[in-house]
C-alpha cells in the first residue's frame, strides 16, 4: 500500500512533465532558473522550519556528507573504481542523488512523520556540497583539486549555494516571534517547489521520444556503472555505516532510502552551466529516475527484512 501511494504521487507528476516536454522542450530551462534561486531557498526553508532545527537533522547531515564523501574518495582516488567511472560528471551523479524533490516524496509516501527530520538532514547536508563541489568538480582539472584557489572556491561557494541562503533564512525565521505561523505559510510553496521539480525531471525524460530503442541501449551501457553506484553502491555504503553504529530503525530506513534516490537534477543543471557531458548527465538522470521507481522499492524491501 505505502508503495501504490508513492508511485500515486510520483508518476503523475512526472507524466504532466513528460506531456509538457513533448510540446515545450525549453520550457523546463524556463521553469529552473527561478526554482534554484528561489525556489530551493523557499521549499528548504519551509521544510526545515517543519521538521525544526534540532540535532537529529545535524546528525543526519552529517552522515550524508560522511558516506557521500567515501564514495566521492573511492571514485577519484582508487585506480580501478577510477577506471570504472572516469567521467567525472558520472563520477558527481554517482554520489549526489535527488533527495529533495524525489528522496522527501518518498519519505513522506514510505515513511512514518518521524523520519522526515532525517531525510531533511540528508538533503541538507548532500545539497549543500553539491551546489558547492560540483561546478568546482566539473571546473577544475585534478591536479587543481588540492589547492589553496579550489578551497577559496569551495567555501564561496557554499555560502553563496541556494542550500545555505534557505539554512540562514530559516535559522532567521525560527528567532522571530511570528515563526509557527511564518512555517505554516511556507509548507504549501515548499510543496509546490517540490511538485514542480518532479515535473521537470518528467520534461527531461520526453527526452527518450527523440531516440530509438537500440540508441537507448547503448546510452544505458554507457552509464550503467553510474547507474549501479548510485541506486545500489551509495545506499550499500549507507546501511554500512548505519549498522555499523546501530542507527534506530527509522533512521536507517531513512537515510538509505535517500542514498537510493536517483542522481539529482542539480548534477544537469551543473553539466549545462559549465557546458560539459550534458547527455551523460542527461541520461544518469533520466534512467536513475525511471530505474529508481523499482530500486527504491526493493531497498524497502530489504530494510524491513
Amino acid at each position: 500500500m505505502e508503495i501504490i501511494f508513492l508511485l500515486s504521487e510520483l508518476i503523475p507528476c512526472l507524466l504532466i512533465g513528460y506531456l509538457l516536454g513533448r510540446f515545450k522542450e525549453n520550457f523546463a530551462q524556463t521553469i529552473s532558473r527561478p526554482l534554484i534561486s528561489y525556489g530551493i531557498p523557499i521549499s528548504l526553508m519551509g521544510i526545515l522550519l517543519k521538521s525544526g532545527l534540532e540535532f537529529p537533522l545535524i546528525k543526519s547531515a552529517a552522515l550524508a556528507l560522511i558516506a557521500i564523501s567515501l564514495l566521492m574518495t573511492i571514485l577519484i582516488r582508487l585506480p580501478y573504481i577510477k577506471n570504472y567511472i572516469p567521467n567525472k560528471t558520472l563520477q558527481l551523479g554517482s554520489a549526489f542523488g535527488n533527495t529533495g524533490y524525489f528522496g522527501i516524496p518518498v519519505s513522506l509516501a514510505l515513511l512514518p512523520n518521524d523520519a522526515l527530520i532525517y531525510s531533511i538532514g540528508f538533503d541538507l547536508g548532500a545539497t549543500l556540497v553539491i551546489w558547492s563541489l560540483g561546478p568546482i568538480l566539473l571546473t577544475y582539472p585534478s591536479k587543481v583539486l588540492s589547492s589553496n584557489t579550489y578551497w577559496k572556491n569551495f567555501i564561496k561557494a557554499i555560502f553563496s549555494s541556494p542550500a545555505f541562503k534557505g539554512l540562514i533564512c530559516a535559522l532567521i525565521i525560527q528567532s522571530c516571534p511570528w515563526d509557527e505561523q511564518i512555517t505554516a505559510l511556507l509548507w504549501i510553496p515548499s510543496r509546490v517547489v517540490i511538485v514542480l521539480a518532479l515535473v521537470i525531471v518528467g520534461m527531461r525524460l520526453s527526452w527518450l521520444r527523440k531516440t530509438n530503442f537500440s540508441r537507448i541501449k547503448i546510452q544505458i551501457i554507457s552509464i550503467k556503472n553510474a547507474l549501479i553506484m548510485k541506486l545500489f553502491g551509495l545506499p550499500a555504503i549507507m546501511l554500512i555505516i548505519a549498522s555499523a553504529i546501530r542507527l534506530p530503525s527509522i533512521m536507517r530506513e531513512a537515510l538509505v532510502l535517500q542514498s537510493a534516490a536517483p542522481t539529482a537534477l542539480s548534477v544537469l543543471l551543473i553539466s549545462q552551466a559549465v557546458s560539459r557531458d550534458e547527455e551523460e548527465a542527461t541520461c544518469l538522470v533520466v534512467f536513475s529516475t525511471i530505474f529508481a521507481l523499482i530500486s527504491i522499492p526493493v531497498w524497502l524491501m530489504i530494510l524491513r527484512l
